[in-house]
């Protein structure tokens, strides 16, 4: 009997085993432990996330390349320009798609919040790969195991889809404002607010237009026109209207701190100075936001200097050799970063992805290539001056007394105040500073401007600018490697080489003679 209770036993599991092989494999192969669907939500902080991880953060490699500040220890960071593989975004493009899918799974209409922001996330991350590297897999790209080797779309049909994915975001935001539908949640940057989401899309909008001002003459793109359909139709396409409207990452005490703070003070502290590109141009200007960036060299104040003395702020040129900076620094030479500012606290300032006073640079650049007459927003000179004033008010800075502090022992902890007189008035009565016009000399301080108020935000938007305008002048040297230049791109990632090898050839034929060159000069910057 005890057998054969076992031997029935046996049988049934057999047959049951048996049974479930009756499955398609397809079904057998998935992972019951593992989810396959997430809401929306959660995939948009993802995205969001990425966006960030994209930009770079303050006191990152794009600060150094940007020539804000300098690294004098090899150890943690060269200052060169030996750029290799650009970390292309399709991954988080993929992801992009993924939250779309999600929306519509649970029966979001066709236009829906994260299907607006999802054309809006295209545009950006296909814009900062097409600008690092040239052509780009668009078309037949996202597509899965359908193709797996996308052939590559020119540079300029990727912006003419970019600035189209552009315009129906605004298109879509617009139509989900007026329905007062906002199924929007998992938003770290507005609070799930689509009207300040309408605002960057087309703040964003403006900040593509101006990076293709080597092409106003081309019809297809129509860069003067869009760029004054903007500025003429406020209600169709609002803009940021003060620095409460900033793309920005905010940073706390607990799990997510300023990159830099107390606790790594000793780690890099010393390790990194000031770059000439930047503090060198402050102190030409007399710009009191001198005195919130930067500690004041020792020397200088041994030499009997001030700390208020915008002599006593001196900035190492990315160029010079490493071993040179190094002993300059540890000597007392260089200029620290201001340690009330940037290593007191756990939060310093918030890193801005595209703030207002970009926004008043990039309308005042505009208006003074001639793409548009003077709006209701103002004149350039107008915008010029707001968007200093607005980089003024960031760093805290207002006409009257203001305090300001520099370390009494070269650490964080203690430190000596100073009062400094600051008026707008007398800054922008300079010759330097006064805007001269709609004139190369008046964009040249546009321009310059543009770069001071990017410190330590906005990703590279200031080596960018800088690609395009070439203000300001950039130093270079052995430090700085490349032969002494400042490379043009990036390469294509080596993925590409053994998945996609063919329509990668052909693209590098087409662009740059057949060379990965990051000398060579992509269709943007022709």
């Amino acid at each position: 009997m005890k057998f054969n209770h076992l031997y029935i036993s046996f049988l049934v599991s057999l047959i049951l085993t048996l049974s479930g092989c009756d499955k398609p494999f397809d079904e057998l192969e998935k992972d019951p432990n593992r989810p396959v669907n997430a809401p929306a939500s959660l995939v948009l902080k993802g995205v969001l996330a990425d966006v960030f991880d994209a930009t770079g953060s303050a006191w990152d490699d794009e600060q150094r390349w940007n020539q804000f500040y300098a690294s004098n220890y090899n150890y943690y960071a060269t200052n060169e320009y030996s750029w290799t593989a650009a970390p292309l975004r399709y991954t988080t493009l993929k992801n992009v798609v993924k939250m779309e899918q999600e929306a519509r799974r649970v029966g979001l209409p066709e236009v829906n919040a994260y299907a607006a922001l999802g054309k809006f996330f295209r545009a950006y991350f296909y814009e900062d790969m097409t600008r690092r590297v040239g052509d780009l897999p668009l078309t037949d790209a996202l597509k899965g195991l359908d193709n797996t080797a996308p052939k590559y779309d020119s540079q300029k049909v990727v912006y003419v889809q970019i600035l189209k994915w552009l315009d129906e975001a605004n298109a879509d935001i617009t139509a989900l404002i007026a329905k007062g539908d906002n199924a929007l949640a998992g938003d770290i940057y507005y609070g799930n607010d689509l009207r300040k989401w309408q605002k960057l899309v087309n703040s964003y909008k403006l900040r593509v237009l101006i990076s293709l001002s080597s092409k106003e003459a081309d019809t297809d793109l129509a860069v003067k026109t869009r760029f004054a359909e903007v500025l003429a139709n406020p209600t169709k396409f609002p803009l940021l209207t003060n620095e409460g409207d900033n793309w920005q990452y905010l940073f706390n005490s607990t799990t997510n701190k300023y990159s830099r703070s107390p606790d790594n003070f000793g780690q890099n502290a010393t390790r990194e100075n000031m770059a000439a590109t930047y503090l060198d141009l402050l102190t030409s200007l007399k710009d009191p936001r001198t005195f919130v960036v930067a500690e004041p060299a020792p020397v200088k104040l041994a030499a009997g200097l001030k700390p208020t003395d915008f002599g006593a702020f001196v900035g190492a040129s990315s160029g010079e050799d490493l071993a040179d900076m190094s002993a300059k620094a540890n000597k007392g030479e260089y200029s620290f970063q201001n340690r009330k500012r940037y290593y007191s606290t756990y939060t310093a300032e918030p890193y801005v992805l595209l703030g207002y006073a970009e926004q008043c640079f990039t309308i005042a650049e505009g208006l003074n290539r001639g793409w548009s007459a003077a709006t209701a927003l103002g004149t350039a000179e107008e915008l010029y001056k707001k968007g200093i004033q607005t980089s003024w008010a960031f760093y805290g800075l207002k006409d009257g007394n203001n305090d300001v502090f520099f370390s009494k022992d070269g650490g964080y902890k203690e430190f000596n105040s100073y009062s400094v007189p600051v008026s707008f008035t007398t800054y922008y009565a300079q010759p330097t500073v006064a805007y001269g016009g709609n004139t190369a000399a008046g964009l040249k301080q546009i321009l310059t401007q543009k770069y001071l108020a990017f410190a330590q935000g906005s990703g590279l938007e200031a080596w960018f600018t800088q690609r395009r305008t070439g203000v300001p002048t950039f130093l270079t040297g052995v430090g700085t490697g490349n032969s002494q230049r400042i490379p043009k791109r990036w390469q294509y990632p080596n993925t590409e080489r053994t998945t996609n090898g063919t329509n990668l050839k052909q693209a590098l034929d087409s662009q740059f003679g057949g060379n990965d060159d990051i000398n060579a000069t992509m269709w943007l910057l022709k």
